[in-house]
């Protein structure tokens, strides 16, 4: 494989990653509920900060109305002490105490109705962000059994990643087979006829001949006399048989 190819596939692996991931249907879902999940924690700050709200304005109304009914008992207090003047003072103190508390009421009536709709609305939120989590589940299991079906047919049928570099690599490897078999056979062939020789061989081309011409010779000698042997054995057998019929 040349510097060039290999570099290109390496590039066209990264780009085929990258739009992968990009179109990635699961990874979005993911996100998606991650947004959920950060507005519903906002939602929560917001209920918080609220009822943190309506709690100081009842603190407050608390207050005011201790103080008013301090007012009105020492304006009591003034009249038994015939003390009019100061009657007057703890009542003015008094309408001044419910005025705030009137002010305090209507906005704690406004905190309290936002507040409401607060938690509801986070309840809201928290049953929309189960279904979407099911949903989401669920879906990302259908996508991965459809891509592991997809996978495995590709897989089957030879058109799967990769598939087609293991089938080159084959091919190679069978080409390569072949091409030392054939390498093999030429150089018995080349050994035979005494083209190539053996670097541990010492002896002339002319000796190796003269070698094979006696080895040649010798099983014909031993041939030669196996048969007479034979013969020998049959004919003295022979013999015998006649001896013992007569």
């Amino acid at each position: 494989m040349s510097l060039f190819k290999h570099a290109s596939e390496i590039l066209q692996g990264k780009v085929n990653h990258f739009l992968n991931n990009a179109e990635d249907p699961a990874e979005t879902l993911d996100l998606s509920y991650e947004k959920m999940i950060t507005n519903l924690q906002e939602t929560k700050r917001h209920l918080a900060d609220v009822v943190t709200e309506k709690v100081s304005l009842e603190s407050q109304m608390a207050q005011a109305q201790k103080a008013a009914d301090k007012a009105d008992a020492d304006a009591k207090m003034a009249l038994g002490a015939n003390r009019e003047d100061l009657a007057r003072a703890e009542l003015a103190q008094k309408q001044s105490e419910l005025q705030k508390l009137a002010s305090l009421k209507e906005a704690h009536d406004a905190v309290s109705a936002q507040s409401q709709k607060l938690q509801d609305y986070e309840q809201k939120l928290q049953d929309h962000i189960e279904q979407f989590r099911t949903q989401k589940e669920v879906t990302k299991s259908e996508m991965m059994a459809a891509k592991a079906e997809v996978q495995a047919g590709e897989s089957l049928s030879g058109i799967g990643k990769g598939m087609d570099d293991a089938g080159e690599a084959m091919r190679r490897a069978q080409d390569r087979t072949a091409q030392m078999e054939s390498k093999a056979t030429a150089m018995d062939g080349l050994i035979e006829s005494g083209a190539l020789s053996d670097p541990l061989d010492t002896r002339s081309q002319t000796d190796k001949e003269l070698d094979k011409v006696r080895a040649s010779s010798g099983v014909d000698d031993d041939l030669a006399r196996l048969k007479a042997e034979m013969a020998k054995e049959k004919a003295g057998g022979a013999s015998g048989d006649s001896s013992g019929n007569s």
